[in-house]
């Protein structure tokens, strides 16, 4: 009779310490999860389709911020899904990447993807250097435009240990170029002189978002859908060896330069992301599941970014964000011209 009255003490205390640790979550989370909701709503609406369920919902993020003020009650869910479920979000966009097509179709794509990262990342910090622009927003940018836009941004952000303002508007800014892009690409292509499947490749390996190349791709061909997507995939699992080299690179500055604080923790939540890839490679996965799987990824994704959102306050950031995103903007013009050249060269 005394283990079970122990055992009933030990569990009542229990339940009001989960309730405690999980009560405050939902507020935040419940509003995050809305607003993601409205924004996928308007992604799919004509027009306003190519502009991507992200980037919608940024925009209502800081728009709320900058009237209504930040959601004071809400700030604990909040936290918690710019945080937690943005790694999560991560790991599921594991299952997008097929390692086992990218190593067999596509090793001389790896090394396209790879020049497109070095081209990415130091044009754009050699010319934010030049310029005076912030490094930190640079980088975080330069990685994005070089692999795959907001998940490879949301991926090395707590590597680098950027802020979550500068995360959500570096994020911001590669939807919003990444989408103009998308539409010149589409505009061009009958005075480009390439094939379908060149342009397809140069769309894959070029463009920001694994959803910026299909929507190029798309409009010239399923061929061209399929060389664009699989370039892709070669520069999204660029991000798994480019992560951990800058895990590398921070640890190494931090102990140069003496910071009292430690260096970069370990992403694990990128052992997620290789352990997802690896079962949606060679595991028996409906495509139905996969597609199911991929639009939870992007509105766990989009809710993610109504939390790093509302921490953008534009009138302190204003004149921060203007420089990297032209030297992004020349970054980008210079990879897009590089790969055309060699492809028809």
């Amino acid at each position: 009779m005394a283990i079970i009255n122990n055992l009933t003490q030990k569990r009542e205390k229990q339940f009001p310490l989960v309730k405690f640790q999980v009560a405050p979550l939902i507020p935040g989370v419940l509003f995050t999860t809305g607003i993601a909701a409205v924004a996928t709503g308007i992604a799919n609406l004509p027009g306003i389709n190519k502009i991507g369920a992200m980037l919608c919902a940024i925009l209502i993020a800081v728009l709320y911020r900058n009237t209504l003020g930040y959601p004071e009650k809400c700030r604990t869910g909040v936290q918690f899904t710019a945080q937690k479920i943005l790694r999560f979000a991560i790991i599921l966009y594991g299952f997008r990447l097929n390692i086992h097509l990218v190593f067999q179709e596509g090793p001389s794509l790896l090394f396209q993807g790879l020049f497109t990262i070095i081209i990415a990342v130091f044009t754009t910090l050699l010319v934010s250097k030049w310029i005076k622009g912030d490094m930190q927003l640079s980088l975080l940018l330069g990685v994005g435009t070089g692999i795959c836009g907001a998940a490879a941004i949301a991926a090395v952000a707590p590597i680098l240990k950027a802020k979550d303002e500068d995360t959500a508007v570096s994020v911001g800014i590669i939807a919003l170029i990444g989408t103009f892009f998308t539409l010149a690409y589409t505009l061009l292509y009958p005075y480009l002189g390439l094939t379908a499947l060149q342009y397809g490749t140069w769309s894959g390996i070029t463009l920001h978002e694994i959803a910026h190349a299909a929507a190029a791709a798309n409009s010239v061909g399923a061929d061209a859908l399929a060389a664009s997507l699989l370039a892709k995939l070669a520069r999204v699992f660029l991000l798994i060896p480019v992560s951990f080299i800058l895990l590398w690179w921070v640890r190494r500055r931090d102990k140069d330069t003496e910071k009292s604080t430690q260096g970069a923790s370990f992403p694990w939540f990128l052992l997620g992301f290789i352990l997802t890839s690896l079962i949606g490679t060679y595991l028996p996965i409906s495509k139905e599941v996969l597609n199911a799987i991929a639009f939870l990824s992007s509105f766990l994704m989009a809710a993610a970014m109504v939390g790093l959102g509302l921490n953008v306050h534009l009138a302190s950031l204003r004149s921060r964000a203007l420089r990297p995103l032209l030297a992004m903007l020349v970054a980008s013009v210079f990879v897009s011209a590089f790969s055309y050249f060699t492809l028809i060269l």
